[in-house]
């Protein structure tokens, strides 16, 4: 369950909160012997000797520079644990007493994978627009499209990373054209790795799958702040004061905690823990006012209860819960 959250400002670095959250975490609740889980943005060397330093355990997403260092361990087939159709999970020995949990999923590969061929399109058509304004002479100085050519790597940052842009010049020095040159094997290692990600951890917890179940309720808690808000129709985020934007992820994290309660009631009930599922389905349940004028004077008001299928009735008998009954009131 979700105890807590804190608000940074916004043009401050994830790097930069690790410390402070710890001690706060601390302050409150205790040196307990918890687990620290965050993503690689938060990943840096001094933030993971500063929790070893207070001897704490951490999980943390891997920069995926460490893909190349394990390029043997993902493509040799051997010592996967399948936790679901599609998504694997291997552990492998780090420096001292780290340990890397390599992850393939191919519901990830395929998103990205997806996201990098719209870049890809989007910047090369950039680019060649670019270029035939050069070839008509309706673009501007040399020094000025460098700059544009920056922007438009800066926009598309995920494609640009794996081409050299080159300004062409004529004989008389103007810029005539942009030359797009792939750099060599950098989509190619791109295609292997869509949907390889590394955990890396401290803790004495060999089992993979344990492992990533523990990193993926950071992702879950991500998707409420995420998620949530359109569920509660809270889209589009349009805040420019602070006391609006706190007031928001209030809601957000309010929602959050009645989420895993949702969760955990199912859980008790022998129902999973899908709780979207469960609202999907009781999205069948409508309830109306019914406003009847009399003669008399007096208003009846009638509030009708829909009645659910039978596969959502067993539902609603196994959480114990009860649709409420339609009450019949006089307005007077």
């Amino acid at each position: 369950m979700p105890v807590g959250y804190e608000v940074f400002a916004g043009n401050r670095a994830d790097t930069t909160t690790m410390q402070q959250i710890v001690k706060l975490m601390e302050e409150k609740y205790g040196h307990a012997n918890r687990v620290w889980v965050t993503d690689r943005g938060m990943s840096s060397e001094e933030n993971i000797a500063f929790l070893e330093a207070r001897e704490s355990f951490y999980l943390m997403g891997a920069p995926r520079s460490l893909l190349k260092r394990y390029e043997y361990e993902f493509h040799d087939g051997g010592g996967w644990q399948c936790i679901r159709e599609g998504l694997s999970v291997k552990l492998v020995k780090g420096a001292g007493n780290e340990n890397y949990v390599l992850c393939m999923s191919a519901e990830r590969a395929k998103k990205e994978q997806s996201m990098l061929q719209r870049q890809l399109e989007k910047f090369r058509a950039c680019i060649q627009k670019r270029s035939l304004q050069l070839a008509k002479k309706q673009a501007p100085k040399s020094q000025s499209v460098q700059q544009g050519v920056g922007r438009l790597s800066e926009r598309y940052p995920s494609a640009s990373k794996h081409f050299e842009c080159e300004v062409l010049f004529n004989e008389n020095g103007e810029a005539c054209g942009i030359a797009l040159n792939e750099k060599p094997g950098q989509l190619e290692w791109a295609e292997k790795t869509h949907g390889a990600y590394i955990l890396r951890t401290n803790t004495s917890c060999e089992d993979p799958a344990e492992l990533w179940r523990w990193y993926i309720q950071l992702t879950e808690a991500e998707s409420a702040f995420r998620d949530l808000k359109s569920d509660l129709a809270l889209r589009p985020i349009d805040h420019h004061l602070q006391h609006r934007v706190e007031a928001h992820i209030l809601v957000c994290f309010l929602s959050l905690c009645l989420w895993r309660t949702l969760e955990h009631w199912m859980g008790a009930s022998g129902l999973g823990d899908e709780a979207r599922q469960f609202l999907v389905e009781m999205r069948q349940i409508h309830s109306m006012d019914v406003r009847l004028p009399t003669r008399q004077g007096p208003a009846i008001n009638l509030r009708v209860v829909s009645k659910p299928e039978k596969d959502l009735a067993l539902l609603l008998s196994r959480m114990k819960l009860r649709l409420p009954h339609a009450p019949l009131t006089l307005k007077m």
